[in-house]
Formats: structure tokens, C-alpha cells, sequence
């Protein structure tokens, strides 16, 4: 046999590729914990850059006007070196604020999920309420964290609240679609309507 006769050898499978998400349709949004946390932190984070990069570019605008209304150039070079600053000091002030916000949201918005699952854990089912009491209880640490006074909390939490409850029932029409049942729509489903589970069904004879 020539020794310079090529085989043709079988290529190494390649492994198969992970999802970047694990789906499990037990989970809230069929999303485990820590991949929701995961997103929250990026979808906060991307959230509170680009609203701090807004208002920080804006606040530095107003405030570099302020600092130099007793002093506004005279001529065109000195109104094109005036832009060129204020132009600077905008992005610079924007992308300050843009990295602070980002990790308020980022943190907030985790607290809240951590919080729904510790709730979730608590009560043994997952719904809205859960999500309530979450954005009820985060809304409350964020005002005392901001030492906000008794009326602005009050008002605060009730927003928390509402948004919360918001959540959890989009959350509760996503599970519905994918069958997973609802304890409260469970309860009125039997208890208001009369109507038995869905699921029980009784076994078939032999």
C-alpha cells in the first residue's frame, strides 16, 4: 500500500451548542433565576445609561451656561471655542451620570427579581402578588435608602406596588399561554365559577 495514499478519516463532530438562555417552564417568563438576574442587570444597566446620559448631557448644558452667562464671547472664534466646550462638557457630564445611573437601575431592578423569587419561595406558587408585594417592597427600601419623607414614600410605594402587580400579570397571561396554571385563576375558576381542574381527569378503566 503507497504510503502517500490519503483515507479519508471522519471529521470531529463539533459539540453542540448551548443556548445562551436555559428554558424552564416552571420558572417565571420560563427563565430560571439567576439567567433572569443576569438580564436584569443588563437590561437596567443599558436602560439607566442611556436615560443618564440624557438628562446628565442636558444638566450640563444648563450648567455650563449658568458659569459663563457674565462672560459670552464677542467674536466668531470665540463663539465656535464656546460650543466646542460646551459640546465637551455635555458629553463628559453625560457619560458621568450615564455609568451612575446605570447602576442605580441595574441594582434596582435585581432587587426587585431577587425579591419576587424570595416571595415566590415563600408563598409556594408564582403570580402576581408575588410581583406586588416585590415592587411594594422595593419601591420601600429605594425611599428609604433616598430618605424620601412619609408622603413621597407613600406615594412612591403605591407606584411600586402598581407596577409590580403590572408585571406579574403579564407574567401570569405569558404562563397561562404555555399552560401552567395560576393559583388565584385556579381558585376562581373552582370556587367562583364551579368549574373542576382542567387537568384532573379521571383514569381510564382497565
Amino acid at each position: 500500500m503507497d504510503s502517500d495514499e490519503i483515507t479519508d478519516t471522519p471529521a470531529p463532530s463539533s459539540p453542540a451548542k448551548q443556548p445562551l438562555i436555559r428554558r424552564e417552564l416552571h420558572e417565571r417568563l420560563s427563565i430560571n433565576l439567576f439567567d433572569r438576574v443576569e438580564l436584569s442587570v443588563i437590561t437596567g444597566a443599558i436602560s439607566g445609561f442611556l436615560i443618564g446620559t440624557i438628562k446628565g448631557s442636558q444638566d450640563a448644558g444648563f450648567r455650563f451656561r449658568a458659569e459663563n452667562a457674565h462672560r459670552l464671547p464677542t467674536s466668531q472664534r470665540g463663539w465656535f471655542l464656546y460650543h466646542k466646550s460646551k459640546n465637551y462638557n455635555m458629553m463628559l457630564g453625560g457619560v458621568v451620570e450615564g455609568f451612575k445611573q446605570a447602576r442605580k437601575y441595574a441594582l434596582w431592578t435585581t432587587l426587585f427579581f431577587v425579591l419576587e423569587e424570595g416571595i415566590d419561595r415563600g408563598q409556594s406558587q408564582r403570580d402576581a402578588l408575588s410581583s406586588a408585594f416585590a415592587g411594594l417592597g422595593s419601591a420601600g427600601i429605594f425611599s428609604v435608602y433616598n430618605r424620601f419623607p412619609l408622603p413621597t414614600m407613600s406615594r412612591t410605594m403605591k407606584m411600586g406596588a402598581k407596577a409590580g402587580f403590572a408585571f406579574g400579570l403579564f407574567q401570569d397571561g405569558l404562563s397561562l399561554l404555555k399552560g401552567r396554571r395560576i393559583g388565584y385563576i385556579e381558585a376562581i375558576r373552582y370556587h367562583i365559577l364551579g368549574l373542576r381542574d382542567s387537568e384532573a381527569k379521571e383514569d381510564p378503566p382497565a
